[in-house]
């Protein structure tokens, strides 16, 4: 069956194996095909894959030796890996009991089966949870090198954001000074500071700050992380003219910040600024809100403006990287 592959020359294919697997890309239901000097990894969304790689359609052989969710339903359920808890979303309570029954049966890798019981809410951006297999919400998910341990009960994480994190992370310079104003666990902060940057993270979740400490120590870079529990806005005036770089992951009011931001950032800074948007004019506002804060002061400069993904019908997660030069 044809299925959508990362095409590498052998001497690369463990690398490249090892880099999907961290990132969570690889699809376990097809094994990896060599032809020649060429070898073929399967990967279950190839709009993740980084753009250094090449996606291309494969006769990939299907593997035998696991049983799969959909070998046990007759159909594709839906669903997504957070290290080793799977998550589903689904409202009636008996086909979430089929797919969870399925997933739990079946050969993947997993010790919890979790179903969303409610949408983002509070300030802290938490939800609720039905554990339908298994019996914690705590897990360990790895990414790009860097493992992080956290509970989806009491902080804010998405695994569907690699990519877009990755992205982001292969632009810090080693001798960086980059603020995470809404830092969560880390999934910013911990691999910028595995590329010798020194980074700040901040956020009003005291739990999602203990999690970040503690992943700052899982991976070696405790010396160069500083994690604040509170509001930026409060903590902003300790690091006045500080950051060489400005995360703001809070896409539904991360325009309410952006006084707060111009406050942080150096003599040249750039700024990562999430928003949500309608499809018809998903920059423009971002945009003029960023304008709006940071000139005369700055001059403000558009380097990026990139669509991250489709959040609900005729809205999209954006992003833009944004350039701020002090004028003297």
């Amino acid at each position: 069956m044809t299925v959508p592959c990362v095409a590498v020359e052998r001497q690369a294919g463990e690398a490249t194996r090892q880099r999907l697997a961290e990132a969570g890309l690889l699809a376990t239901e097809w094994d990896i095909d060599v032809d020649g000097e060429q070898v073929y990894i399967p990967v279950t969304d190839p709009t993740a894959v980084p753009g250094d790689l090449h996606v291309v359609d494969h006769d990939a052989p299907e593997r035998q030796t696991q049983q799969m969710p959909a070998d046990l339903l007759g159909w594709e359920p839906s669903y997504e890996r957070l290290g080793d808890l799977a998550i589903i979303d689904e409202d009636d309570p008996d086909r979430a009991d089929a797919i969870a029954d399925a997933l739990w049966q079946s050969d993947l890798p997993i010790d919890g089966v979790l179903n969303r019981a409610s949408k983002v809410k509070g300030e802290t951006r938490t939800r609720d949870w039905d554990v339908l297999r298994g019996s914690s919400t705590q897990t360990v998910h790895r990414e790009y090198g860097a493992e992080f341990l956290l509970d989806v009960d009491s902080v804010y994480f998405s695994p569907r954001l690699a990519t877009e994190r990755h992205r982001v992370v292969t632009q810090v310079e080693p001798d960086e000074q980059a603020f995470d104003m809404f830092a969560g666990v880390g999934p910013f902060v911990i691999p910028m500071a595995k590329r010798g940057a020194t980074v700040i993270g901040t956020d009003v979740n005291e739990v999602a700050i203990d999690f970040l400490r503690e992943n700052a120590r899982r991976n070696g870079v405790e010396d160069r992380v500083t994690a604040i529990a509170g509001d930026v806005r409060d903590v902003a005036p300790e690091y006045e003219n500080w950051a060489d770089r400005l995360v703001m992951n809070l896409p539904h009011s991360a325009d309410e910040f952006l006084d707060t931001a111009v406050s942080l950032a150096g003599e040249h800074a750039r700024l990562h600024y999430y928003d949500i948007q309608h499809e018809s004019a998903p920059f423009e506002p971002g945009e003029a809100a960023i304008r709006d804060a940071a000139e005369p002061e700055y001059e403000v400069s558009v380097r990026t403006r990139h669509e991250v993904r489709t959040y609900a019908p005729h809205e999209v997660n954006v992003v833009l990287d944004v350039d701020l030069d002090r004028v003297d």
